[in-house]
C-alpha cells in the first residue's frame, strides 16, 4: 500500500495530537469522552477508530518511545534488537530497565527502499489489526463505531480498505504469519502484534503462542521480543 510507512508513523502522532501531550492517559480521557466509556474492541481499546483498533492494552507502551522515533523505527528498533541479542547468544532475563532501541534504517527491519518500506509497513499494519481482535469479537455495532471513527482520520479509499478488509476477516494467526517473507520479518510481525496486544489476556497469550508457532520463531528469540517489549516506556 502506498505510504504505509507515513501512516505508521503518522499514526502515533496523532496520538499526540489527540492527547495534547498526556500520552495513554490523556488517549483514555478522550476515549472515555468520545465512547461514553464503552470499549470499541473488546477489553482494553482507548479510543475510536483506527487509534483505538491499534492501542489497546499492552499497546499503550507505544506512546511514548512511539512518539519520539516513528511507529516502523520503534517495532523496527525493537524486532532488530531482540533478533541481534537473541543471535548474539545474551540471555532474555538480562533485560531490566529500559532499551535503547537501535536505528534499523538500511536492514530487513526498516529498508532504505520506499516501496519496500511500505510493502513491509503494510504487512505490519495488517498484523496489527488482527492482534487487536485476539481479545473478542467485533459486533456489529462495534464495527460500526470502528467506521465512522475511521471515515474520519483521512486515511484514503486505499488504507480505509486495508484496514476494513482486516477487520472483517477471520482471526487467523497462520494467514497472518504467512505474510512474513523472512525470518527477520517473523519476528517483526510479531514485535508489532505483541505491541498491540495486552500480553496477560488469557485469548491473547493464547494468539501470540500461536502466531508464533506458525512464524516457526525460535522460543529464544520470543522470549527476547517479550522481553524487550517490556522495557518499552
Amino acid at each position: 500500500m502506498k505510504d504505509a510507512k507515513s501512516l505508521l508513523d503518522g499514526l502515533l502522532g496523532q496520538v499526540g495530537a489527540l492527547t495534547g501531550g498526556q500520552g495513554a492517559q490523556g488517549l483514555g480521557n478522550k476515549a472515555k469522552e468520545a465512547w461514553g466509556n464503552q470499549s470499541g474492541l473488546g477489553k482494553g481499546a482507548i479510543a475510536g477508530g483506527l487509534l483505538g483498533i491499534l492501542m489497546t492494552g499492552g499497546g499503550r507502551k507505544l506512546l511514548g518511545t512511539g512518539l519520539k522515533v516513528g511507529g516502523a523505527a520503534l517495532i523496527g528498533g525493537l524486532a532488530y534488537k531482540a533478533y541481534e541479542d537473541w543471535k548474539a547468544g545474551k540471555a532474555a532475563a538480562d533485560n531490566t530497565g529500559p532499551v535503547a532501541l537501535p536505528p534499523p534504517a538500511g536492514t530487513a527491519f526498516l529498508p532504505d527502499d520506499s516501496d519496500a518500506a511500505d510493502d513491509l509497513a503494510t504487512r505490519l499494519l495488517q498484523a496489527m489489526v488482527a492482534a487487536a481482535k485476539a481479545d473478542g469479537h467485533v459486533t456489529v455495532e462495534e464495527r460500526s463505531r470502528i467506521d465512522q471513527q475511521l471515515s474520519t482520520l483521512g486515511l484514503g479509499t486505499e488504507a480505509y480498505a486495508l484496514i476494513g478488509a482486516e477487520l472483517d476477516a477471520p482471526l487467523d494467526p497462520g494467514r497472518i504469519a504467512g505474510l512474513a517473507t523472512s525470518e527477520a520479518e517473523a519476528a517483526e510481525i510479531y514485535a508489532a502484534s505483541l505491541l498491540v496486544v495486552d500480553p496477560d489476556g488469557a485469548a491473547e497469550r493464547g494468539y501470540l503462542a500461536m502466531l508464533a508457532a506458525r512464524l516457526r520463531l525460535d522460543p529464544g528469540l520470543v522470549a527476547h521480543l517479550h522481553a524487550k517489549a517490556a522495557t518499552l516506556a
